[in-house]
């Protein structure tokens, strides 16, 4: 195995795209190429996601559907945490801010706008 591109079902996949522009995330690649989207990828340095539309499959895969975020959390590891905090800790919703863990790592977290935890974290 090499990667892992996690596919995460949105309830407004417009939203979606805009919340993870702020975290520095492009648009890659888009179902269809222009008009009302189904399925985008985004991407930030080695970080990939997939977000998809619920309605695309859910009368094919029923099991997607949920009401918010869910026992989830991705866990996302940077250089400059500091900086990258600083610059987008008015725009989001911080669940919890800088501080050293035990393991010796600096993290926050941040909850998305369809409920998922965003953890960032950085090796100090």
């Amino acid at each position: 195995m090499d990667t892992i591109s996690p596919n995460i079902f949105v309830k407004d996949i417009n939203q979606t795209i805009n919340f993870f522009k702020q975290l520095g995330f492009d648009l890659v690649m888009t179902v269809p190429e222009q008009g009302d989207f189904v399925w985008v990828m985004m991407k930030c340095g080695d970080i990939t996601f997939m977000f998809q539309t619920f309605e695309s499959l859910g009368e094919e895969m029923p099991e997607i559907s949920r009401q918010d975020g869910g026992s989830l959390l991705f866990y996302i590891k940077l250089k400059n945490i500091r900086t990258f905090f600083e610059s987008i800790k008015n725009k989001v919703t911080v669940l919890k801010g800088l501080e050293k863990t035990f393991y010796g790592a600096t993290e926050f977290s941040i909850k998305d706008n369809n409920g998922y935890v965003l953890t960032f974290a950085e090796d100090e």
